[in-house]
């Protein structure tokens, strides 16, 4: 039934990846890149799987509705991991570009490059994805083409119409982008729900930036306390190229980022940036491996988390300088405030050289506010609570105010204080995050 609703190229790989996940099942607590986040309880309910590729109706516009500025993106809209061909973008994309479902591209253009990072990661999520993804999303930029609008992808979940009552659904999304040669494009993916029952995504993002090329990846979480995800974004970099990698979490029940992102080519650059806002119960893992593999490359990692009530905070970075990567220029930095004593952050950031003339630096810091600049405020009349807000707001706008897509920088400077006000889960239309 999944080969029979996938394409030959996804198929080709199931097998395989099958053999290797029998062989380890799920990572325990026990494997250090997943010591934070329990994988085998997120997955032990009995969840159902749409193998048999039921009807979903959704109107994807009702769906998606938020009292925000509009982006002014190119707009397309991926139910569970289906790509919805009902709905045409706005603008149109450059010659020869290609965005749209996986399953219906994958062919000579990309299955040279389908699972070949992700099947390298031996990671047993990944391979579980890759045994059961039946689509995802294709990006294909061509040499030398620069695509100037944003792409927005919408990520929706949705049980099919048959599953009545509160049947909990699993998802396993795939995501393949291809930049040859000196090409540019901005990607800002948007994960929402549009039903109010739990949901497990498992999603892969494979990333191939070649030559000079040039890629914005946005991952934005706006779901609900009863959807968990866990993510695997794998990227590969050759000369001179450029990425800006970003991970914004706001509302969400249980979220597991991992980062594989490899500098492969000399004068390579990378920009990782997360923000999370917790609080509740809810619990938010990153986890992120930057390898230099050759000289002359550049890195630069900040991740700031605010966490209240009983939120669980965790990032694990490391950054990896294998021998001849000389000339390397790294920093990664976490920084996290605890706005109660039941909240809990984990940090654990680091550094593996083998080189000796390079420039790398790490650190992380851990605490609450400060109880100086509250006094000072609230002596000049401001009120504790919107004191609190305007110190936490300043605290993880450090992170907003590095991203390069400047429409989507106004807006989350928007969301995220409508976040600290508790008023982000009363847009109109939104009835999902209480």
């Amino acid at each position: 039934m999944i080969r029979e609703h996938s394409s030959e190229v996804m198929n080709t790989v199931r097998d395989e990846a099958f053999k290797r996940f029998a062989s380890q099942g799920f990572p325990s607590r026990k494997v250090e890149r997943y010591r934070y986040t329990d994988i085998s309880a997120l997955f032990a309910p009995n969840y159902g799987v749409n193998l048999n590729r039921l009807n979903i109706p959704v109107d994807p516009y009702e769906a998606f509705r938020c009292d925000v500025p509009n982006l002014s993106t190119s707009l397309y809209f991926v139910v569970n991991d289906a790509f919805y061909t009902n709905v045409q973008p706005l603008a149109h994309l450059p010659e020869g570009v290609i965005v749209g479902s996986l399953s219906a591209h994958v062919g000579e253009t990309c299955c040279g490059f389908y699972n070949q990072l992700a099947g390298q990661a031996n990671d047993a999520v990944t391979d579980l994805n890759t045994m059961l993804a039946q689509d995802g999303l294709f990006v294909y930029v061509p040499r030398n083409v620069k695509v100037d609008r944003a792409i927005q992808v919408i990520n929706i979940l949705k049980a099919p119409s048959l599953w009545a009552g509160e049947k909990a659904l699993m998802v396993n999304r795939r995501v393949l982008i291809i930049l040859e040669e000196g090409s540019e494009i901005k990607m800002l993916f948007c994960d929402h729900a549009a039903d109010d029952r739990n949901f497990l995504t498992t999603q892969v993002i494979e990333a191939y930036v070649g030559n000079n090329a040039s890629l914005d990846l946005y991952c934005l979480e706006e779901t609900h306390a009863k959807n968990i995800r866990v993510s695997n974004v794998y990227i590969d970099q050759q000369h001179d190229s450029r990425v800006n990698h970003n991970i914004i979490t706001l509302h969400n029940g249980i979220t597991r980022n991992k980062l594989d992102l490899t500098l492969s080519g000399d004068g390579a650059e990378c920009a990782c940036y997360g923000c999370v806002i917790a609080d509740k119960q809810q619990h938010v893992d990153n986890n992120t491996l930057i390898t230099h593999r050759v000289p002359h490359c550049t890195s630069n990692e900040l991740y700031k988390y605010v966490l209240d009530d009983k939120a669980t905070g965790a990032f694990a970075g490391r950054v990896l300088v294998e021998h001849g990567a000389q000339k390397t220029i790294s920093q990664m930095t976490n920084q996290n405030l605890t706005a109660t004593r039941e909240a809990r952050m984990f940090t654990q950031p680091m550094l593996e050289i083998y080189a000796d003339d390079v420039k790398c630096s790490h650190g992380s810091t851990v605490g609450q506010l400060n109880d100086a600049a509250l006094f000072y405020m609230q002596q000049r009349g401001i009120s504790q609570q919107e004191a609190k807000l305007l110190l936490q707001n300043a605290f993880i706008n450090e992170v907003i105010d590095k991203m390069q897509l400047e429409p989507l920088r106004n807006r989350l400077h928007y969301l995220v204080e409508k976040r600290f006000r508790g008023e982000l889960n009363k847009c109109s239309g939104c009835k999902l995050c209480k």
